[in-house]
């Protein structure tokens, strides 16, 4: 867990450490730069050194923050939209990049601030005010030190996506995609009879013939402009988009999930529309209602499961005969 490979990328999230505030940057740094004056004889020296210290404190904190964070260049794209969807790439890069602000200044302006106070006739004075300077920028900064952490929390959750033969499931909220992932894998999604029980993406795993095939459990995707979709939408078609070897869309035909069957084979043919690997349509809860010219399902029952479990699997079959790699 933690290492999360797509391809040859490689993202290491659930290494990234909490970022602290501030105030916690700031506590440390005077912590730090304490223990050496204390090792100081000459106390005009002592003051030089403690503004000296904490600069180079302060600036190593800051980059320790900018780097724990991954490059979003080079992250697989499902991670780098991931990103943009929940807060856009350029706000990140944004408080990256004011944290890399104070880092410098620290740097470029603490080893002057510590000559002033060696050259002061009240060396202490001028001490608390070069202090008082540095954590000035550092709260400057407060913002986004507290954004990147949410940032980070939130990244550490992502789920573990890899390059394996993975099976997206879509369609509208409440047509029994979580429903047909808990049957055929090892993810347990939250089920319940009201539409976005989804909040996010769910993945989980089988074994056959001692590989394992990903299924991927996408919320509820309605047929609307793209401008007027959620987050949540979009976390769901950038899952289509970048993950899937075959995608699965799951159509309800007795309606019960609230939208009517014009509206789910309209997002159906959107679909195909968007993607480049095969979109399979199967018809659920035909215990309710049978719709021909379809592969039909009950994830109540269980009938068809099955089948439609088969179906999918000969797209991956196809391909090992045909030595095609599965898509990225």
């Amino acid at each position: 867990m933690g290492i999360y490979r797509l391809g040859r990328a490689k993202v290491e999230f659930e290494s990234i450490p909490t970022v602290p505030t501030a105030d916690e940057i700031l506590d440390r740094s005077f912590r730090r730069a304490a223990s050496r004056m204390k090792l100081k004889k000459n106390k005009d020296r002592a003051n030089e050194e403690f503004v000296r210290a904490v600069s180079q404190a302060i600036h190593d904190r800051l980059v320790r923050v900018m780097q724990s964070f991954p490059d979003f260049d080079s992250v697989p794209a499902f991670y780098r939209d991931i990103v943009d969807i929940m807060w856009g790439i350029g706000k990140v890069r944004k408080a990256l990049g004011s944290v890399g602000w104070a880092a410098r200044w620290a740097r470029t302006h603490g080893p002057g601030l510590a000559y002033q106070t060696r050259k002061s006739e009240f060396p202490a004075r001028i001490r608390k005010r070069a202090v008082a300077r540095l954590a000035s920028v550092v709260h400057q900064v407060e913002d986004d030190l507290v954004f990147l952490n949410e940032v980070r929390n939130i990244l550490r959750t992502l789920p573990h996506v890899s390059d394996e033969f993975t099976v997206v499931v879509a369609g509208y909220p409440n047509v029994g995609k979580s429903s047909f992932i808990r049957l055929v894998s090892s993810a347990t999604p939250e089920v319940a009879a009201y539409p976005f029980t989804t909040k996010g993406i769910i993945v989980g795993h089988r074994v056959i013939d001692r590989e394992r095939v990903q299924f991927i459990d996408t919320p509820g995707v309605l047929d609307r402009p793209a401008e007027e979709r959620s987050a949540i939408e979009r976390q769901a078609l950038t899952a289509m988009v970048n993950l899937a070897s075959v995608i699965l869309v799951i159509l309800d035909a007795s309606e019960q999930c609230g939208y009517p069957l014009e509206d789910q084979f309209r997002l159906l043919h959107e679909i195909e529309e968007m993607v480049s690997v095969p979109v399979v349509p199967v018809v659920n809860k035909a215990d309710i209602a049978y719709f021909d010219g379809y592969i039909n399902m009950s994830t109540e029952t269980g009938e068809g499961v099955t089948e439609v479990l088969e179906h999918l699997l000969a797209f991956r079959k196809r391909s090992h005969e045909e030595g095609h790699e599965v898509p990225e």
